[in-house]
């Protein structure tokens, strides 16, 4: 009986199905790893903390209708010289969470109408309409008077009136960069009468009503931090860029301001009230505004007025309607995504208590059931880092200083209307220092408080505001 020759093409078989198997892994281990890397930042530690040198942002400004936008306290602000203005990342969290109440006492649900007076060391003032300054940390330079002056102002799109110290500071100024304002060194400064039908407007810019003095209107404004501004009411040419010059601007002249301003000259409301830098030059820009706000305190950004420079990258999703709130620009939150994966949030969350964009809160505070959907995302992704104590109101905080570079999951918000917008590597964190650095999310007490979209969160992006369309846009990529 012969021997059974088994064929060499079976072994053959066997070696390339294996070979085929191993390429199929191979593919899939690499197609897994690109979704992964897709899904994360790779942070490099160093660039968490702010330079001491000013970087300005490579990209280019429309020269004709934008300012340069820099962060109060970094190395590309004149404010910078004096470092005794500079808050500790504490006072930053303090001044923040005082805002944050001001701020949810003013759209809170169902609230009447207050006629509690508080007594300061300022004046004697409602304090029912104030939002606090402190924590507001960007500010822009424009001219005022004829001929004009200088004066960087912090802008805030949560204010409405425009404000200035003005000498003779009748009653007192706090310490600013700029030289004070002095009405008398311009030819078309002018106060406004106590019987002008536009005094009788403070009302709702200030929340405070009109006082009168000698005939001349009398504006007053107290922050919910106690900060306070009271002055003549008075119009005067503004001078944003050399070709944007407004005749008749109405603002505040301040004799006696006392509080957080740390050096600023004052402030630029960018809100919705008729009082409002968009409302008073809407006739040439249509209530049209963008600004993008630099990576960190040691690059810049912009503030632009119209349409001229708006990227075709810039999604739009509408305004919504923020209860007791003429002020602010509400939106509405429908979801959060983390490492590319959509958070199992109810619509109801966010609905509850509604939303807002705001320049000048530096944390985003969320509905706590959508924080700590947020929060356990980004612990479990982040698990191998290990964790620090909290800082402040920021509960999930992590020590990098055996690191050189971290991956960090990317967080997207969405919007009505099917907007997603990313939010850059630069808006995910908030560093006290190396080895404590915290998620910039907080919870707020309860779902029924409005959720907050702060500035740590839109940095980097072109934040656009159409006040006569009703609606917001956001583009990435805006500044560096």
């Amino acid at each position: 009986m012969g021997a059974t020759t088994i064929s060499p093409a079976f072994p053959s078989a066997y070696i390339l199905l294996f070979l085929l198997c191993f390429v199929c892994f191979f593919k899939e281990g690499h197609a897994l790893g690109r979704r992964a890397a897709a899904d994360s930042h790779t942070i490099q530690v160093s660039s968490l903390l702010p330079s001491s040198v000013c970087s300005p942002s490579a990209k280019v400004l429309d020269k004709k209708s934008s300012l340069p936008v820099v962060h109060k306290h970094g190395p590309c602000s004149q404010l910078h010289k004096d470092k005794s203005n500079i808050p500790t990342h504490a006072d930053v969290l303090l001044q923040e969470e005082a805002r944050v109440k001001s701020i949810h006492s003013k759209l809170a649900k169902n609230q009447g109408s207050s006629n509690v007076v508080e007594e300061t060391d300022a004046a004697t003032l409602p304090a029912k309409d104030g939002i606090v300054v402190g924590s507001a940390n960007y500010i822009v330079t424009v001219g005022l008077g004829t001929p004009k002056k200088d004066l960087s102002l912090v802008f805030d799109t949560g204010s409405d009136i425009t404000w200035t110290q003005c000498q003779p500071c009748s009653k007192y100024c706090y310490k600013q960069q700029d030289p004070i304002f002095a009405p008398s060194m311009s030819s078309t400064y002018s106060n406004i009468s106590c019987a002008s039908t536009v005094c009788n407007s403070l009302a709702s810019a200030t929340g405070n009503p009109p006082g009168c003095s000698s005939s001349t209107c009398v504006y007053s404004i107290l922050y919910g931090d106690n900060s306070s501004s009271i002055g003549f009411f008075a119009n005067e040419t503004l001078t944003l860029t050399k070709t944007d010059v407004f005749d008749n601007f109405l603002f505040g002249c301040g004799q006696e301001n006392r509080g957080l301003f740390r050096g600023a000259a004052g402030l630029l409301g960018l809100g919705r009230d008729k009082l409002s830098l968009p409302s008073q030059t809407a006739l040439k820009y249509k209530k049209f505004f963008s600004y993008c706000l630099p990576s960190s305190a040691s690059s810049t950004g912009f503030l632009s007025f119209g349409d001229g420079a708006i990227s075709k990258s810039v999604k739009f999703t509408t305004f919504s309607t923020i209860s007791q709130g003429s002020s602010f620009y509400g939106i509405d939150i429908t979801g959060i995504s983390v490492g590319g994966q959509k958070l199992s949030i109810s619509a109801s969350v966010f609905t509850t208590g509604g939303g807002i964009i705001d320049s000048g809160t530096v944390i985003t505070r969320l509905p706590p059931t959508a924080y700590v959907a947020l929060r356990s995302a980004v612990r479990q992704a982040m698990s191998q880092y290990p964790m620090a104590q909290p800082f402040s109101v920021l509960d999930t905080c992590y020590d990098f200083s055996k690191y050189s570079s971290v991956n960090v999951p990317k967080i997207s918000f969405f919007f009505s209307g099917g907007v997603e917008v990313p939010i850059s590597a630069r808006g995910i964190f908030f560093a006290n220092a190396v080895s404590q650095v915290c998620l910039a999310f907080a919870g707020n007490n309860d779902d029924s408080e409005v959720a907050i979209l702060g500035n740590t969160q839109q940095k980097t992006l072109q934040v656009v505001y159409d006040g006569a369309g009703g609606r917001v846009g956001f583009g990435t990529g805006g500044c560096t």
